[in-house]
């Protein structure tokens, strides 16, 4: 019996479980070869506050090693490929597309870090998409921390994907959800998508592919 609901419980056959440990409680790397291949896609985003003063060292390029915003992205893009290295139990996937972006946003004092990743596969790129993010963010405080120790990472969350069993997913934050950026309300545009990829709204002021605006 449910405790909080007073129904019976389903058949135990039938209960949800967590996927990566067995029923010994040992921990498994999922089975997925009965699984079909389908193209599968993941967005994340990641956001980095700081002062107002260093996020303009950050956009002028102006700290201390350089190229903040270029680094950290490559970095993204590097440690995404890697995530089978680093997350004991996750498959490793050869990667179709692996897109890192950073949009700085002075408003709000932070940076925002979008992590996009494909495969044509048995398993999804979640994982992938989110250890990108996280890495290109990690990269910006090691840049930073010389003239901001107190820099903050927040906001480590899928966002969007597709393929698979389970179809698309995307984030629907309920009214006033506030996240690590201290925005409430709707969840922000993740683009839609079209011919199996997804299309990125346009971005004023922010990175695209590695490149400056002009």
């Amino acid at each position: 019996m449910d405790p909080k609901s007073g129904r019976p419980l389903p058949p135990r056959a039938e209960r949800r479980r967590l996927t990566h440990v067995d029923r010994g409680g040992r921990p498994r790397m999922v089975d997925v070869s009965g699984k079909p291949i389908t193209a599968r896609r993941a967005v994340a985003e990641a956001t980095v506050s700081m002062s107002a003063e260093t996020l303009s060292l950050v956009i002028d390029g102006g700290g201390p090693k350089g190229d903040v915003l270029g680094v950290a992205e490559l970095a993204g893009v590097m440690g995404g490929k890697r995530t089978s290295e680093l997350i004991p139990l996750c498959h490793p996937l050869a990667l179709t597309d692996l897109q890192v972006s950073i949009t700085p946003e002075r408003a709000a004092g932070l940076l925002r870090i979008r992590a996009e990743a494909a495969t044509t596969g048995q398993t999804g790129v979640e994982m992938e998409a989110m250890t990108a993010a996280s890495v290109a963010a990690l990269t910006v405080y090691d840049m930073v921390k010389g003239v901001e120790r107190g820099v903050t990472i927040g906001g480590v969350r899928l966002i969007f994907k597709s393929g698979g069993k389970s179809g698309d997913w995307v984030r629907h934050d309920p009214p006033g959800h506030e996240d690590a950026a201290g925005q409430t309300g709707a969840p922000r545009q993740t683009g839609a998508r079209a011919a199996g990829r997804i299309a990125k709204p346009p971005r004023g002021g922010g990175r695209s592919g590695g490149k400056r605006p002009g």
